[in-house]
């Protein structure tokens, strides 16, 4: 009985009707096309875009130094050198990130301590010439400045999944 029926599903062409069954289906519902410059869809707050480094309230730099998010990052994209300061403490004297070789894993975000680098929800940053694709302290610096209340409202949207 199988043998027959997988034949007559095969010589009916049952599956290619199942198909156009499933157009047809959609044929005549509203479409969802977004004009893309004009409207936006909503983001996750878990969305990896453009790296940031952030700050404490009092304006001192959270990177410790440690240099976790260089070693996590699969692709070599960072690079971290530091130095120790008059009060013991250690802080970055060069964060360079590689935009070019950089595959927006996360892993960065994951391994810092102190939540000194994040990835921010920014994805439009394209570039005539590879070198504005190496961002160093400063302008992550910069870019962390920006987008801090952003960043503080994704990163306590998803606390509670920590």
């Amino acid at each position: 009985m199988n043998l027959i029926k997988r034949h007559l599903k095969t010589w009916l062409l049952w599956e290619l009707v199942m198909g156009l069954a499933l157009t047809g289906r959609y044929l005549f519902k509203k479409k969802i096309t977004v004009q893309y410059p004009e409207e936006r869809t909503p983001l996750s707050p878990r969305f990896r875009g453009l790296h940031a480094l952030r700050r404490y309230e009092n304006g001192e730099e959270r990177c410790i130094a440690c240099k976790l998010c260089e070693v996590a990052c699969p692709a070599l994209a960072i690079v971290i050198e530091s130095e120790e300061r008059e009060d013991g403490s250690r802080r970055t004297t060069r964060y360079d990130i590689d935009m070019t070789k950089c595959i927006f894993c996360g892993f960065c975000q994951e391994a810092c301590p102190v939540d000194a680098i994040v990835e921010t929800q920014e994805f439009e940053y394209a570039s005539e010439t590879r070198e504005a694709l190496y961002y160093n302290k400063d302008m992550l610096l910069e870019v962390g400045k920006r987008y801090e209340p952003q960043i503080a409202r994704n990163l306590a949207a998803d606390a509670r999944y920590q």
